[in-house]
């Protein structure tokens, strides 16, 4: 199934997930979750965990049988990280909010050793910010981490911090549930004195970030970070009544991000017609651009 490539309304609000989308902390992310992962067995989550038969897919099936068997993620999703830790716990625990909370906890305690692992996750990502804000989008970022860590990330990345663009940061210990829940991404919206919308955009790496976005009522915009093909993409989004939602957007970089906004945004007399539908495009090259292959304010 194609997916569209182009919002419905203009943003006044577009909010960033943090991790693999504007920061890359994968490095300091797996080596916590490969301290937590060996440990559920202690904690009495390994009972927990989903029945095989009851995964969404042959993939999470997978993962959870290397976790209760093994004891580890596996070696192919180690050397792949291309899913956020937590896709890893939703697909470990399903709908047991309990033991996600317990796991995520644990994880955070890890976390606090190797959150200095972090830079940007792209080039130029400070100034397509500063873009948006000179259009008079308000921007913010939301994460599952907790406050301590993310105050920390984004006021230290890049040498000098992220800090002072952002209108709002909401984080995994400012709402009651943590994304794929919606809370994060309302809470965000009602902090600038906004409703949920398709004026506002959210743009995240993970199936997480597109239920809380399609969950919030906002428009959902998949950053393919982790170069998915269009194949992967339609596993993890299937689109079935087990896994119904899909972004109403996929971008490969930035650069599409700013061009969708210019469209926009741009002045009067400016040319604005719709850009042609794309999808992934299936190069084995990285392509920038789109394709015809496809808390608390500040």
């Amino acid at each position: 199934m194609a997916l569209s490539n182009f919002p419905h309304a203009n943003p006044e609000i577009v909010l960033f997930d943090w991790h693999a989308t504007l920061a890359n902390t994968h490095d300091g992310m797996y080596q916590a979750l490969n301290d937590v992962v060996p440990k559920l067995a202690a904690m009495n989550l390994i009972e927990r965990l989903v029945k095989t038969r009851d995964s969404r897919s042959v993939q999470d099936a997978k993962l959870v049988r290397s976790v209760r068997e093994n004891g580890h993620l596996g070696t192919t999703l180690e050397q792949a990280r291309k899913i956020s830790r937590t896709d890893i716990f939703e697909i470990l625990f399903g709908r047991d909010d309990e033991a996600k909370r317990i796991a995520h906890a644990a994880f955070d305690a890890r976390y606090a050793s190797y959150c200095a692992k972090i830079r940007p996750n792209e080039d130029g990502i400070r100034p397509m910010l500063t873009h948006l804000k000179t259009m008079g989008v308000a921007i913010g970022i939301l994460s599952n981490r907790k406050r301590e860590f993310m105050e920390y990330e984004v006021g230290s990345i890049d040498g000098k911090g992220w800090l002072d663009l952002f209108d709002t940061m909401v984080c995994g210990d400012d709402v009651p549930r943590r994304k794929p829940a919606p809370d994060p991404i309302l809470q965000a919206v009602y902090n600038l004195g906004e409703k949920p919308g398709s004026r506002c955009w959210y743009i995240g790496d993970s199936s997480a970030d597109v239920i809380a976005a399609k969950l919030a009522g906002v428009t959902a915009v998949f950053y393919n970070g982790a170069n998915w093909s269009a194949g992967g993409i339609d596993r993890i989004f299937p689109g079935t009544t087990r896994k119904p939602h899909r972004p109403d957007v996929v971008i490969e970089c930035f650069d599409d991000l700013l061009r969708m906004a210019n469209f926009f945004t741009g002045p009067a007399g400016t040319d604005r017609s719709v850009p042609p539908t794309c999808r992934l495009d299936l190069s084995p090259k990285r392509h920038c651009g789109l394709t015809r292959r496809p808390g608390r304010r500040y």
